[in-house]
């Protein structure tokens, strides 16, 4: 299993910048998150898990693999989208997937040079796919392309956490620019202790 990897450094970053969060940190301990590691079958697997449960999203994702066997934008554009939702997803759902595969095979997003592109760069592409909002091109960064800065001010729980952390009320996005900013360039590591706070 692949793990988001962050170590000594990253804390006693984060513990020098933020004595609220280096507490948060020193009483959560170290954390492991999976990643999944292709960007285009994490991808997928965000779009499905879109508004259900994770445990519903976990029976789809599993349908879905044993009808493709594997997760491919050839094996995508080969299978028909009644196939596909018959995994247990809408027909709208269904649809943005084989748009996602579409993509990739006509080469308007080359999933496997997304690695060598700026985060923004990133999330400017994959938004403009439908049903790929910013949310679910911020936590690919996170969860598939490890990349170590990333702060999503779309994500609920972040804010949650944020606003538990620090004893606020509301959260307008100048504040939580502010915090991002202190975070950085470690904010993954961050998002992964604002979320375990906010769970708390």
């Amino acid at each position: 299993m692949a793990i988001f990897v962050y170590g000594p450094e990253e804390i006693a970053y984060l513990k020098s910048k933020d004595e609220q969060l280096g507490a948060a940190i020193d009483k959560i301990g170290m954390l492991q998150r999976e990643l999944k590691p292709d960007p285009f079958s994490a991808l997928v697997s965000s779009v499905i898990s879109q508004q259900i449960s994770n445990k519903a999203a976990a029976t789809v994702w599993q349908r879905f693999q044993l009808l493709l066997g594997q997760i491919t934008p050839e094996n995508i554009g080969q299978t028909d989208i009644a196939d596909i939702k018959g995994c247990g997803m809408s027909e709208k759902k269904a649809g943005y997937i084989k748009g996602i595969a579409a993509a990739a095979l006509e080469g308007v997003i080359d999933f496997k040079q997304l690695h060598t592109m700026a985060d923004a760069e990133i999330i400017q592409r994959l938004s403009a796919l439908k049903g790929v909002g910013v949310w679910t091109a911020e936590m690919l960064l996170i969860f598939s392309l490890c990349r170590p800065d990333v702060v999503s001010f779309r994500d609920l729980a972040i804010c949650r956490g944020m606003m538990k952390l620090y004893g606020l009320t509301e959260l307008p996005s100048e504040k939580f620019a502010w915090y991002r900013q202190r975070y950085s360039p470690y904010g993954s590591v961050a998002s992964l202790y604002l979320w375990a706070v906010a769970v708390s």
